[in-house]
Formats: C-alpha cells, sequence, structure tokens
C-alpha cells in the first residue's frame, strides 16, 4: 500500500475510504498485483535453482537468451509468410470487436471516466490493440507502460521493448523494492535508462516457468517450433534445389570414334542453339541422341509434410485454417478449431487483464475506490463464434432465467448502455410501445451441426 500512497501523495490525494458496510480492514491491506505483502508466513524460494542463477546474471544484464528467441521470431515474421500469417491471424481474432466495460450499475460513474480512458490512450483503435496482441504472441511478453500527465491521469499506455526489461528479482523470485521493480537497459551501453516502479510498469506474461516467480518472464508463441521451423525452412529450398537440377529431360549424345576435337566442336554446335527447339541431330559418325528421363520420384514430398505437420503442431492456429486442406476431415477441422478458439479466448482474458489494471490505476488516481464498483474490462463478443452460434447461446441462457443484463455481458455488450438505447428506440421509434413481451422458444439439437433450434414469439 506504501507505493500507492506515495503515488496519490504527488498529485495531493489520497486513496479513497472503502463504502460503508465494506471491509475496512481488508481494504486497508490491499496491495497492487506482485507487491510483497510484507510480512508473512512464506518461507523458501519460489524460484526453481536455474531460475535463481538467472537472477543473479540479471542483476548486471538483461535475459540473453530471451532475447535471442525475440530476435529470431522477429526474423521469423519478417522471412516467412506463414509466420507472419500466424501473427496476424491470432492478433486480429484476439482484438477483433475492440474493448468494452461490463458493469451491473449503469448510474455509475465509472462509465464516464472509462470513455475519456479510452480516448486518450487510443483504445478504440484496432492498431494500437492488434499492435500490443502481437507484441504478446512475438515477445511473450507485454510491458506496459502508464504514462501521467500533471493532473494525475492516464493519458498514454505504452507497450515496452521486453528484450529490454530487466526485472528487478532477489533470487527468491519476488521484487527487491517494489519502487524500483523494473529497469530499461541499453543494450549497447550495458547502462540502466530507466527504472519503473510496480504502477508504473505493468507486465503480462505468456507462459512463464512459474507465475508466481516474478523473475521468470514468459516465452514467445513460437518459441519451441524454431527448430522445426528452421529445419522445414532447408527443406523447402532443398526442394526448390531438386526440382531445379532433376527435374529437366536431358540427353545422353554418344559419337563412337570421334576426336577430342570432334566431340568439342559437335557440343558447341549443339549448345549454341540449346534456346531453339531441337527437333533433329545429324551425325557423320556412328553414335546415338537417348533421352534421359528427370527424376521421377520428385513427388515424394513426405519428409516436408511431416516437418509441416510438426511445425504446426506447435502454433495456435490449425494446419487446415491456414489453407493446408489435403486429406483433412471437416469433423476434424471443426474440432480443430474449436480448439483454437479456447486458445484466443484465454489470450483476451490475458490481455484485457493489462488494460484493467491501467482503468483501476486511473480510478484511483481520481479519487474513485475500484473495490467499490462491480466492472470488468473484456474484449467485446467472442468473434470466434458465429452470429448463429451466439445468439443460440444468448436464447439458452435466457431460456434458464439468468438476467437479461447478464445475458447482453455475455454477448459482450455493456448492458447499460443496451437499455438506454432500447428506451431511446421506444421513445423515438417504436409504433407499438404497448407491445406484449417476446417469448423465446428452444428446440436442443435440431438445428446446424448439433444447434438449438429457436422460435421468438411476440404477446398480444
Amino acid at each position: 500500500m506504501a507505493i500507492l500512497d506515495s503515488l496519490l501523495a504527488r498529485f495531493g490525494r489520497r486513496l479513497p475510504q472503502p463504502a460503508a458496510g465494506a471491509n475496512a480492514a481488508a481494504a486497508a491491506e490491499t496491495t497492487l498485483p506482485d507487491e510483497p505483502q510484507g510480512q508473512t508466513t512464506e518461507t523458501g524460494r519460489r524460484s526453481t535453482p536455474e531460475n535463481q542463477i538467472r537472477s543473479m546474471y540479471r542483476q548486471m544484464a538483461v535475459d540473453y537468451d530471451l532475447r535471442a528467441a525475440i530476435m529470431d521470431i522477429r526474423q521469423m515474421d519478417k522471412s516467412d509468410g506463414r509466420v507472419k500469417r500466424i501473427h496476424n491471424r491470432v492478433a486480429r481474432d484476439v482484438t477483433r470487436g475492440g474493448l468494452v466495460l461490463l458493469q451491473t450499475d449503469p448510474a455509475s460513474q465509472i462509465q464516464g471516466e472509462w470513455t475519456r480512458f479510452v480516448q486518450r490512450l487510443q483504445l478504440a483503435r484496432p492498431e494500437k490493440l492488434k499492435s500490443d496482441a502481437r507484441g504478446l504472441l512475438m515477445e511473450g511478453n507485454l510491458p506496459m507502460q502508464w504514462v501521467l500527465d500533471v493532473a494525475g491521469n492516464v493519458v498514454a499506455g505504452v507497450r515496452m521493448p521486453t528484450e529490454t526489461m530487466r526485472p528487478n528479482v532477489g533470487i527468491n523470485g519476488q521484487f527487491l523494492d517494489p519502487r524500483a521493480a523494473y529497469t530499461q537497459m541499453d543494450l549497447t551501453a550495458g547502462a540502466a535508462l530507466a527504472s519503473f516502479p510496480l504502477w508504473q510498469l505493468t507486465l503480462v506474461r505468456l507462459d512463464p516457468d512459474n507465475f508466481d516467480d516474478m523473475g521468470a518472464l514468459g516465452r514467445p508463441f513460437l518459441d519451441a517450433s524454431r527448430e522445426i521451423w528452421r529445419k522445414l525452412r532447408m527443406t523447402d529450398t532443398d526442394l526448390v534445389i531438386r526440382r531445379k537440377h532433376r527435374a529437366p529431360l536431358r540427353l545422353s549424345h554418344v559419337l563412337e570414334g570421334a576426336t577430342e576435337s570432334e566431340l568439342q566442336a559437335y557440343q558447341d554446335r549443339v549448345e549454341a542453339n540449346k534456346e531453339l527447339i531441337q527437333t533433329d541431330f545429324y551425325l557423320n559418325k556412328k553414335g546415338g541422341v537417348t533421352a534421359m528421363q528427370g527424376d521421377a520420384t520428385l513427388g515424394d514430398i513426405g519428409d516436408v509434410l511431416y516437418l509441416l505437420d510438426s511445425f504446426f503442431a506447435g502454433t495456435p492456429l490449425p494446419k487446415g485454417l491456414m489453407g493446408y486442406t489435403d486429406g483433412m476431415a471437416r469433423d476434424i477441422l471443426e474440432d480443430l478449431k474449436r480448439d483454437y478458439y479456447d486458445e484466443v479466448d484465454q489470450l483476451q482474458d490475458t490481455l484485457a487483464w493489462v488494460y484493467e489494471f491501467g482503468f483501476r490505476l486511473q480510478l484511483l488516481l481520481r479519487g474513485i475506490n475500484p473495490d467499490a464498483e462491480a466492472f470488468r474490462v473484456t474484449f467485446a463478443e467472442r468473434r470466434t463464434e458465429t452470429m448463429t452460434q451466439t445468439a443460440d447461446r444468448a436464447l439458452k441462457l435466457k431460456a434458464l432465467g439468468l438476467p437479461q443484463s447478464m445475458v447482453w455481458e455475455e454477448m459482450g455488450y455493456n448492458a447499460a448502455d443496451v437499455e438506454a438505447r432500447r428506451e431511446s428506440d421506444a421513445r423515438n421509434y417504436e409504433p407499438y410501445p404497448d407491445a406484449g413481451a417476446t417469448t423465446v422458444k428452444i428446440t436442443p439439437g435440431n438445428g446446424r451441426k448439433g444447434e438449438s433450434a429457436t422460435d421468438l414469439g411476440h404477446g398480444q
């Protein structure tokens, strides 16, 4: 709590008091994520022996193993269209639809704060969200620096380069000082460029060795596929070279008893016209011209297909969604798509947490206790579903008796905004304001691909 108190004191503010009836003792002990909790019963070391050794080296420099992996991934993305498309496709599906604030109280003051927060940080622009998502995939980490103005507002969320960031962690896996949790290093001079307290830089990690070890950074999504990718690229090159040298038809010219000068003269005459279409050869000695067929096994590329399957097995995208559909059944592709959608949903939740942390920091700086408000920042409707699947899921939830506001939230909409638009339409566009309520009937398993068949009825 001390780090938040010092931050608010810079702007002449204090931490907002908990609402009446709230647990004041628990609120007084609230800390930032990953901030040391003070005196506790924890003993031992969180990090593995290998990471304990790395933490000692990281006091002097960045993690060069991670930097090498990131440089490899960037080169793969630059030189291979398959890797670039994987990053673009996943980043597009993760951020498609944009961010949305879900809240239970439509009269809450945080809605206005959220609108201004999105405008200042340009979170309504798909380029910004896609850039952050690509950085998380390619670097395995998303270091987001929160920039404040003189009035104490969060005015920017800047994605920092992961390979220059050094977490200041001891061998026990915890931050040595939350007021200097991270340091950015100048890799050319080996000197520190800037130091970041825990509130100023939020680092979300993708698949770290240990989440509780603050020094265990994340790994790029395609980190483990780098070796397979090198072999695949090498085999692709060898395949082209083999076709170039062994595929063309060749002719064997035999001249019995010809001297070296006569053979050379014959070769010069034939090769001088090799660009022309040759149909006849004329020989004044006993000999012959025999056609030698090209390599008849050029279609045997089982090794290439094996490496291709091995590469895509380590990516979030199924091979079939990247255009390689030979021999793949439709039902198998549907199962792989569901697994890919689960991966996208997980990445959406991971990325949305970063923006929610920044918004909670903004609320604290404005004197609003975020723990007293029930809200959640997430991405809009899961666009990996079809419109029919989304509507089908919402109607099922409504038939189960869930409140309408929760149904809208499940679909990715802000229930307060939907209700406000409904009231506005009723006043301005509804020709029959006294119409009865809509009834929904569902027949499970009677729709396309096992979806439920739905029927809407309107009361009289």
